[in-house]
């Protein structure tokens, strides 16, 4: 069986509604201290090894299962990176900050085994935020906070935040929170689901 090493609650819808045998353990990863240590690498090298410190962190404690480990970064069009918000206050701000332009959504996965990654993939879709007006950003903020406290980019597109934009290129799923088809695919070749 696999273990998710998350608690995402996007993360575990995506893959309950696939049909994949599954139990979540989250990873108490300290995002912070790699995010500090890379930073100035590319946005995709990063979600790469915080997808990777998830899986191998849960999978060093349970040996013999596959264990999968994603994160996700909303990285501005200038290359900022935006954490989850802190506050509410930091939440308008990073609305604001995409207001208007594109973002791009870096989405990673990886799978470790006996504590060692075995497979990864990396995936981004480009989310392009419609003008939005303060009273629209309060609004919004009204009906979505403290909810997307833990949502990069300070949405849920599968709720309100669909409203924030004009245009989405990518997977559905990767803007969710997970590039699940490579995943699927990949377990599918170590026979957790059938081919």
């Amino acid at each position: 069986m696999l273990i998710l090493a998350s608690q995402s609650a996007s993360r575990t819808a995506m893959l309950s509604a696939a049909g994949v045998p599954f139990t979540a353990e989250p990873a108490h990863a300290d995002e912070a201290a790699v995010k500090e240590a890379m930073a100035g690498q590319h946005p995709r090298d990063i979600a790469d090894a915080l997808a990777q410190l998830k899986a191998m962190k849960v999978s060093a404690r349970h040996p013999g299962h596959l264990v999968l480990g994603s994160d996700s970064l909303a990285v501005l069009d200038d290359g900022t990176i935006l954490d989850k918000p802190a506050s509410r206050e930091e939440a308008f701000d990073h609305l604001t900050r995409m207001s208007g332009k594109r973002h791009d959504l870096v989405s990673a996965a990886v799978i470790a085994e006996n504590g060692q990654p075995v497979w990864r993939v990396v995936d981004k879709a480009k989310m392009y935020v419609r003008a939005l007006s303060p009273a629209f950003i309060d609004a919004y903020l009204d009906a979505e906070w403290p909810a997307i406290a833990g949502c990069v980019g300070c949405y849920r597109i599968e709720g309100p935040g669909a409203q924030l934009f004009a245009r989405v290129e990518g997977s559905q799923f990767t803007v969710l929170g997970m590039p699940l088809l490579p995943v699927l695919d990949y377990l599918r070749t170590r026979k957790v689901l059938p081919a």
